[in-house]
């Protein structure tokens, strides 16, 4: 069991927050968050130009004229790690829950607790460059909030405790930096491990995959840290639905208004799902699954405007849907309001075709996603040791990815439009039935 620890804000509602607004400006209270003044003659201006990842200013105001930073929802108000009170507090969370038994924690925005809070404050100049896909156009480690330096010593002073039990508790970063910039967070003295974002944005391209693959091994390798790999998070398309968007689209049209989502043949996407996790499966280090890619969801790309709940619409002005589409709850029986959540229904609206991807409709099915999963991963267990692959010698057909682990057991991943001849060996698991002996287009299978 692995605990979602969330150290970069608080709710505004936190009792923190509640004290410093009743404390006022300048107060030890206040310290313990982002609080400046305004610019303008009346500090009607925000401080600086920096944006929110959810839209708009990333500077919201109190009654009494002070700003307050958010990065994310104005009811998420940042924490200053500058601040003692704020460290000590975090390091009683991990000891509240490692005493408790829990196996890890999972470190949500973890590159942003650190900022740069020299006054004057600094703008960026642009909104764009509030983003994380901007961090390649700084020199490493400068940008004000995302990715500083200053940032592993904390997590260095998290690892002391972690260690301090017996299993040490493990943590993964998500953190959306660059990858050789990532895997500084997985260091042994640090977290541990980082969620893979280069492979879970790549597409279905057999030589993309390939150096993406390769370049994680290593950067991992030289980080002392194990590798890891995932498909689907909250924070994006569904990897049913995204892999099946043509080359060179940009996923995020899923997520606007105007018009309709790109039009996806589900079984085709789901065919693809399927060899793309045994893939995934197949690499060397730790794997990641999202909740739902079991049962091979789609994203619910036709919400309707008056049931989206991401602060993504309100904050942009209700013109993106945010991230909705792959939150919707899953289904665990084929009947009722909420095929299974709960009595207290869904918070979003699950589709009719929900009922055709229930637990209880692929449970002990020959052939569904969700055994699919089950087997592979009993398979996993037994197989997968070590932290290296050896690509087959050149001379693989083209979109084909073929790599052998240990004690001669092997994956080959067509990724390619037509069937190819399926190399000898005992056939452990495949995602689609061959073909007369061949191995069909966006198919993936484990040899022994």
């Amino acid at each position: 069991m692995i605990v979602d620890l969330v150290p970069n804000h608080t709710s505004h509602q936190h009792a923190w927050f509640q004290e410093a607004l009743r404390a006022g400006s300048g107060s030890p209270a206040r310290d313990r968050y982002v609080f400046r003044d305004g610019r303008g003659p009346h500090g009607e201006l925000p401080p600086t130009d920096w944006q929110s990842v959810f839209g708009g200013s990333a500077w919201q105001r109190v009654p009494d004229g002070q700003w307050y930073l958010h990065l994310f929802a104005p009811e998420q108000p940042d924490l200053n790690w500058e601040h003692e009170d704020v460290r000590a507090d975090f390091r009683t969370t991990l000891r509240f829950w490692s005493d408790r038994g829990v196996d890890g924690f999972r470190v949500d925005v973890a590159h942003a607790l650190a900022k740069d809070l020299t006054e004057p404050l600094r703008d960026l100049g642009a909104p764009e460059l509030s983003g994380e896909e901007a961090l390649p156009g700084f020199p490493p480690g400068t940008h004000p909030f995302y990715d500083r330096d200053e940032v592993h010593e904390i997590y260095r002073d998290w690892r002391k405790i972690l260690d301090a039990y017996t299993p040490p508790r493990m943590a993964v970063a998500e953190a959306w930096v660059p990858g050789a910039r990532r895997a500084l967070y997985a260091r042994p003295d640090e977290l541990g491990q980082a969620f893979n974002f280069e492979y879970l944005q790549a597409g279905w391209d057999a030589a993309e995959l390939r150096q993406v693959i390769t370049d994680s091994l290593s950067t991992a390798r030289a980080a002392g840290a194990s590798a890891t790999w995932v498909l689907s998070n909250h924070d994006v398309v569904r990897h049913t639905s995204r892999l099946m968007l043509p080359p060179g689209t940009d996923d995020n049209a899923w997520l606007l208004t105007g018009g309709h989502a790109p039009a996806v043949d589900e079984p085709s996407g789901l065919r693809r799902a399927r060899a793309a996790t045994l893939l995934m499966l197949a690499l060397p280090g730790s794997a990641y699954v999202y909740q739902g890619e079991e049962l091979g969801l789609p994203e619910v790309a036709d919400l309707p405007p008056e049931v989206l709940q991401d602060p993504v619409w309100e904050q942009t002005g209700r013109v993106r849907k945010g991230r909705d589409g792959c939150r919707v709850p899953l289904p665990w029986t084929t009947t009722g309001p909420s095929y299974g959540f709960g009595p207290g229904g869904a918070w979003l609206p699950q589709p009719t075709s929900f009922e055709a991807y229930a637990v209880e409709a692929q449970e002990g099915v020959d052939g569904s996603t969700l055994e699919l999963y089950r087997t592979a991963l009993k398979l996993r267990r037994k197989l997968l040791e070590g932290e290296s692959l050896e690509w087959a010698p050149d001379g693989s057909p083209a979109g084909v990815l073929h790599f052998a682990r240990h004690d001669g057991w092997r994956c080959v991943a067509n990724l390619s439009g037509t069937a190819i001849p399926l190399p000898p060996g005992e056939v452990l698991i495949s995602s689609a039935p061959l073909e007369e002996g061949r191995l069909g287009p966006d198919t993936t299978v484990w040899l022994a």
